[in-house]
């Protein structure tokens, strides 16, 4: 099979994401070299931004609150938070911040370093970042009190488009190879540790509308349960997988946003918030997760389509990404989307995590 039939073609509309979190477990022996939770926070906090500014990192946060950080593409710069997590809107090309989030009263279970990618082509630049990343991280633990301290980097990015783009007009697109991200660092002369985990998934998310419930059926007339209108999903998402070959699947429906990790380094559990999805990329058997309550019908639906080791072929994630876009198209007319109409957001993730 040639190459070209490995490569993703994306609208040229897509937007590029990438945001790096370093993280640091708050110990005893930590804070005793502080007068108090506090001092310990803010001493830290001001050694990070020292050392983000000497290495140009422009959009950099501290983080004690023990709150998941979400990151997603907006034309204003914003921030709120809700219990469980902190949610950052920016647009890369021109919001640059420095902030703190902690409370002197609370005892964190670990601190967060949260440095966001600026500036233009944020695909090509990754490496580059990452390193300026890693080099902060290095130096921020150097100057720790105490030694032998471990921290774990988390680099995540994002390719995010509309899977029906072309019919809303955007006649142009580029062919991806998606590779991953190990493979554009090494080329990058980028250096990774050998033991590092990583994850690769799409995610989606569907709101729930007028139409959709009477489509699907069971949910119309607002009467509960729902159980037929949730089996119903379930098997057209199950049938649009089997019919693409992709045997990691969930759906999340239960009011929760699903956070997707490797079980090889990350468990699956569950908040208020958050649903944690945890997934053996070497396994063969099919994995399929799927979260709602009979008699609650929400107004997102979140879908989810992981991929496994042997999705990552000598090219990249090119082909698993085009089987991930034939079962979304299949499930939206299953559920009677109109492309030309209703917004369709694709994610590709693409996760690496690793200690230093």
């Amino acid at each position: 099979m040639g190459s070209s039939q490995h490569k993703a073609y994306i609208p040229d509309t897509a937007r590029d994401n990438q945001y790096i979190l370093a993280e640091l477990q708050v110990s005893e022996a930590l804070l005793q070299h502080y007068t108090d939770q506090l001092s310990c926070y803010q001493q830290l906090s001001h050694q990070f931004f020292v050392l983000a500014q000497q290495a140009g990192l422009r959009n950099v946060h501290f983080i004690a609150n023990d709150k998941l950080p979400v990151v997603r593409f907006h034309t204003e710069a914003f921030t709120f938070q809700t219990a469980d997590q902190i949610l950052f809107f920016y647009n890369p090309q021109y919001h640059e911040a420095q902030q703190s989030f902690f409370d002197g009263f609370h005892r964190a279970r670990k601190i967060s370093l949260l440095c966001l990618a600026t500036g233009t082509e944020i695909r090509n630049n990754s490496a580059q970042f990452h390193q300026q990343v890693q080099q902060v991280v290095k130096a921020f633990k150097q100057q720790l009190p105490i030694a032998d301290v471990t921290m774990k980097i988390r680099d995540h990015q994002h390719l995010s488009y509309d899977l029906y783009a072309r019919e809303k007009g955007c006649d142009s697109s580029f062919g991806y190879k998606l590779r991953g991200v190990a493979e554009r660092y090494v080329a990058r002369d980028c250096q990774l540790p050998v033991d590092h985990h990583a994850m690769n998934y799409v995610s989606c998310s569907l709101p729930v509308s007028r139409r959709l419930k009477e489509v699907v059926g069971g949910a119309a007339d607002l009467t509960i349960p729902f159980t037929a209108f949730y089996l119903a999903l379930e098997q057209n998402l199950l049938q649009a997988a089997q019919e693409h070959h992709l045997t990691r699947i969930g759906l999340v429906a239960d009011g929760s946003t699903p956070i997707v990790r490797n079980s090889r380094s990350d468990k699956a559990r569950a908040g208020r918030e958050l649903r944690m999805l945890s997934f053996d990329i070497t396994a063969a058997h099919q994995q399929f997760f799927s979260h709602w309550h009979p008699d609650e019908l929400v107004d997102t639906l979140h879908f989810v389509l992981a991929a496994g080791q042997d999705d990552h072929t000598e090219y990249g994630f090119g082909r698993f990404m085009n089987q991930v876009e034939g079962a979304l198209k299949q499930l939206s007319k299953s559920v009677a989307l109109q492309p030309d109409k209703d917004d369709f957001i694709v994610r590709f993730h693409q996760h690496i995590s690793y200690n230093i």
